[in-house]
Formats: structure tokens, sequence, C-alpha cells
């Protein structure tokens, strides 16, 4: 497993980086190709915040836990991403297809950049990344675990086209899909 950890506003030693390591590793067994986590430890108002984003081939998992221990709080978001995991790995490879948690999916970032125009549509982050192929059911899913309101992608079921799944607030999900546009 590769890690990324950051560290904001505070100083974190090497035996809470060696602590995460070790737990944040145990997730690995979990998957057939090798993961990618992202650890953030923080504070707010004397707590101590752990973010752990894990990603495995494009598959994201992520939890954020909130105590009064860095240790505690390490344990807790492995304890729901292990979670997360078991519930959805299942029902991906059960219901949706086999292989499911296989797929190709490279997010390429671009960092916030400052803009001297304060206006009401001001751009304030760009992300940028490749959309691929996946059931209703799997962008769902997708938008679940990065914990967003919307997810976008192709939509198999709908001859690969650009759709985007959201979260209502009267409850269940919404999809928007592209129309052809006759000329």
């Amino acid at each position: 497993m590769k890690y990324n950890f950051i560290e904001r506003k505070l100083q974190v030693d090497g035996e809470v980086i060696t602590y995460a390591e070790k737990k944040v590793g145990k997730l690995d067994k979990f998957f057939k190709r090798e993961s990618e986590a992202s650890i953030t430890f923080s504070t707010e108002r004397g707590r101590c915040r752990v973010e752990v984003t894990l990603n495995n081939n494009g598959m994201y998992f992520r939890a954020s836990e909130l105590t009064q221990d860095m240790h505690a709080s390490i344990d807790s978001a492995v304890a729901a991403i292990e979670r997360q995991i078991r519930k959805n790995k299942t029902r991906l490879e059960k219901k949706l297809r086999e292989g499911a948690l296989e797929r190709d999916i490279k997010p390429e970032f671009i960092p916030d950049e400052e803009y001297a125009d304060e206006d009401d549509f001001r751009v304030v982050r760009t992300k940028r990344f490749s959309l691929k192929p996946m059931t209703v059911e799997e962008a769902i899913l997708q938008m679940k675990l990065l914990e967003h309101e919307f997810f976008a992608f192709l939509n198999q079921e709908d001859d690969d086209s650009f759709s985007v799944v959201y979260k209502r607030k009267q409850g269940g999900y919404g999809l928007i899909s592209a129309a052809d546009i006759d000329d």
C-alpha cells in the first residue's frame, strides 16, 4: 500500500504515523491490486481528526473521525472503512457484475487558484477525471462512498451517455442523462 500523510496545522510524531500505516495497511487484504491511502491529521477545538481516503483502482472509500485521541481516531476511521468495504464489495460483486472493483480510474486534481476578480461566478477549484462506463447502481455506490451529493459517469445502460446521479432532498436518488441534440 502507498501512503500519503497530510498534517494540517499540527505536527504528528513518527509513532502515530507508524501506527496509522499498520492499521490502514490491514485494509489491503480486501483488494487484489495495490491501494493508495491518503491520511490527513488535524485538530478541531482540542479534538483529534483523522480522515482516511483509500483508493483501490478507482474505487474510493473515505472516513473521517473526531475523538479525544489520535490513535482512537485512526482506529475508528479504519473500522468505518472496513465496514464500507465489507458491505459494498459484496454488493458490487454479487449484484452488479464480477470485477466491479477492478476498474481503472485515474482522477487528475488541479490545485486551487487565486482569482483577482471576485464575482458570483468565480471558479475556485477545478477537478478533472476520466469518466469510465458503469451502471447507475455502481455510480450511486461510488457517490455514497465518497460522501458526495452527486457523481458524474458514463452510463453503461444508456450507450455510455454522460450521466449524473444525485441525492434528492426528498430522499432517493435522481439521474440526469445527456440527450442527443438533433440539428
